[in-house]
Order: structure tokens, then sequence, then C-alpha cells
């Protein structure tokens, strides 16, 4: 049997960047630019490139055009096929710095792995690699090849059979995955990597991850901004799943009465995770409202309020008092340490307001000391809040399968959520 043959690029960097399904729709819209003259030039583009994903949310017409002709002054000047998809890739990055702050803090947890934008950063792996190394360095498969060095490719090139993502997974949700069903063996064939890729995948979307636009092929060439979009979700849904009412009844204190209740339960574990903050940090007399994971914490000062109030009995006054925000950061890190917090953080990124960095450091603190009582009166409250298993089991299947699609809008929770159509 024929095997199927994909879109390919005689650049091997450039065919990296995509997948087959991103490539075979920029071949599409390439071929719909072509003129009269039956070639696709420079003036041709603007209008075509103006409609794709990612850049008609961001960039007209006017400004396409203008990028264009900084690289390609005369708009006659014919474009092959590579040299659209360096273009594309130039308009991705400019998209993106105009995107800026200005992305919205909750498209941290909704982030999809359609990778039109590759915005993970070193930062983020570095991240990424500390998280697995802590988590999965005690596995019988995994610890003949953790730790991992974050400035090499050691990440990907485990990805390519399948066991570390399968593992990740288990680690996030457990009990997701048999682990009798993973072929572990020190050298897999091309089959039995494909049974482990397509068992991650599957089991991915069960957990609520968008795999839109990934498949087995791109997992086996460890592609980095696909395996590193997949694993950014699976270790975002690890460190968001107690942020809620059920695994963590102790929430309810964040609310006054009964009436709050409904609100709380619709809240996503992003909004969730700041009230808890804010509640904390207005407990601490800081005066400010925390309202993003990003430009909101660059000073420091809400992260020296927060781990003075849960802990006190590390409390450093000279967090406060300090000048440079740098400093104060590395004084918060150094507090974060003593409760057990890892160093999976940096001042740098704190001082930069990397949203992902930032949500996963409050995240950490959150598990290990959130700070709330452990008062019978509300907790009983909270545990008498209506709980058919049968519809809740219902309604996180139908929310995970919603969330796999790949769409914009993400479902905390099915019946607040499509309410308003």
């Amino acid at each position: 049997m024929s095997g199927f043959v994909g879109v390919l690029v005689s650049d091997p960097w450039l065919q990296s960047q995509f997948t087959q399904v991103e490539l075979r729709g920029l071949k599409s819209n390439h071929l719909s630019a072509k003129g009269d003259s039956g070639h696709v030039t420079v003036g041709n583009l603007p209008p075509i490139m103006v409609k794709l994903k990612g850049l008609h949310e961001v960039l007209t017409e006017e400004e396409i055009s203008a990028i264009l002709n900084a690289s390609y002054p005369d708009d006659s000047h014919e474009m092959d096929f590579e040299a659209y998809l360096r273009a594309y890739l130039e308009l991705q990055a400019q998209a993106g710095n105009k995107r800026g702050s200005v992305k919205n803090s909750s498209s941290f947890l909704k982030a999809t792995t359609t990778t039109l934008l590759h915005t993970i950063g070193e930062s983020e792996q570095g991240f990424f690699v500390a998280h697995i190394n802590g988590y999965l360095g005690d596995d019988s498969f995994l610890k003949n090849y953790l730790p991992l060095d974050p400035a090499s490719d050691d990440l990907f090139n485990l990805a390519k059979d399948g066991v570390l993502l399968c593992k990740l997974i288990n680690v996030a949700v457990p009990g997701t995955i048999d682990e009798r069903a993973i072929n572990t063996k020190r050298v897999l064939n091309p089959w039995e990597r494909n049974e482990n890729h397509t068992l991650c995948l599957n089991s991915a979307k069960a957990i609520g991850c968008t795999v839109v636009n990934i498949g087995t092929q791109d997992l086996v060439e460890g592609r980095p901004h696909l395996v590193l979009g997949l694993i950014s979700q699976i270790i975002k849904i690890q460190l968001l799943a107690d942020l809620n009412l059920k695994k963590t009844p102790q929430l309810v204190e964040l609310i006054d009465d009964s009436q709050d209740a409904e609100e709380l339960l619709g809240l996503s574990p992003e909004k969730m995770l700041l009230k808890w903050m804010n509640f904390h940090l207005k407990r601490a007399g800081y005066k400010k409202t925390v309202t993003n994971f990003s430009s909101d914490l660059k000073d420091g000062e809400a992260y020296a309020y927060l781990l003075n109030v849960l802990a006190p009995e590390h409390c450093n006054p000279a967090a406060l008092d300090a000048k440079d925000p740098t400093e104060r950061a590395k004084m918060v890190l150094d507090h974060a340490e003593k409760i057990n917090c890892k160093r999976f953080v940096t001042s740098k990124d704190i001082v930069e307001g990397s949203a992902n960095l930032n949500l996963g450091f409050i995240a950490q603190i959150f598990h290990e000391r959130n700070g709330l009582s452990t008062d019978c009166r509300k907790i009983s409250f909270a545990e008498m809040m209506p709980d058919d298993v049968l519809v809740s089991r219902e309604e996180r299947a139908f929310r995970l399968w919603i969330n796999s699609l790949g769409i914009t809008t993400y479902v905390n929770n099915v019946f607040e959520d499509v309410r308003n159509g």
C-alpha cells in the first residue's frame, strides 16, 4: 500500500515549523494568489494573507503590504511557496509583537496547539523541563533518561517515543492511562511508537487538551513548537486541578454568603486563583487588585505581600522596602523556596511579566500553602452543594470534548457557559 505523501519543503527547518494540515492550507492559499501571469507576486499577497488565521485579527492589509515591502520592495517580485512560508513566519512574528501585552490573561489556559503563533520561549521551556525532572525523576523507566538539560534537545528527543507524554498525562490526571498499555522498551519500532502517540493524543484530548492539527507523525518527529504546546497544556491542567470547590472545599472561604456560591462554581481555574490571591492580599493590606498574571506582578510587591501573609515565619520586611524590582523578585523567590516552592521561575521572569510562568508560580504557592481556614461550618456548606454523580460525569465529558475542539471559547461549566448561546 502506497504511503501518504504530504506537502514537502526542501528546507527541513522550514518544514518543521508547520504541521501537514497547516502546510496544505497554506499551499492552497498560496495557489489562490496567482495573478493573470500565472505567478504569485508580492503585490498579490496582502489581500490573500490578511485572511489567514493569526493575522486577520491583528494586522491590516496595509500593514501586511508594508512588512512585505520591507523585504521585497518590488511588488512584481515572484514568490515561490518557500518564500511565501518565510514571509508568513515574519508576519506571525510581527503580529505577535503587536499583540504584546494586550493578550488576555485567560488565553493562558485556552491556548490551542494550532501553533500559528509560536510564543513559547526559552524560560518556559526551562520551566517545563524542571517540572518534568521534578515529577518524573523517580519513574522506573524515565529515571534512566532524567534529568533533562533545558539547554539541549533532550526533551524533544525523549518525547519522540511517546512514553514521556503518556507518563506526564498520568501525573496531571492520575489513572488516565493504564501504564501496561504503554510500550516502554529502550528501542521501539515504528508501530510501537505510533501506538504510544495515538494513546497520548487520545488521552490528552480526554483530559481537556486541544490537539487540533497535531498528528502522531508530528510527535514522532519531535517538532519543538508542537511538543511544547502539548506539554504546556498538560502541565497547566495539573497545576490548576485543585482550584475548584470539589477538590478544595476550603475555597468557600473566599465568598461571604451562599448567593455567591454559584458564581464561585462557574469561575475558571485562573479566575479562582486570582480571587484567592486577592483575598489574601486584602488581608495583608495590599491596596491594589491583581487582575492579570503579567503587568500587575512585574514589581514583585504583590508576591511579597502574599508570601508575608501565607508564611509569616519567613517574613522578610526588606522585600517591601527594596527599590529595585529585580532585587525584590529575588527575595520573593528565596521566601517561596523556604515553603518548598521549587525555583521553576527566575527573578527575570517575574520582572518581565511572563504570564505563563507567573501563573505556574502562583499555582505552586497555592498547592504548598493556600492559607485557607478549616472552618467546619463553611466546609460542610461546600460539601452539601448538590452533586449528582452521573450528571457531574456527563458534564465533565461534554466540557472536555468541547474544549478539545480548539474553539476560542473555553468552557469551565457546561450549564453556565452555554446559556448565552
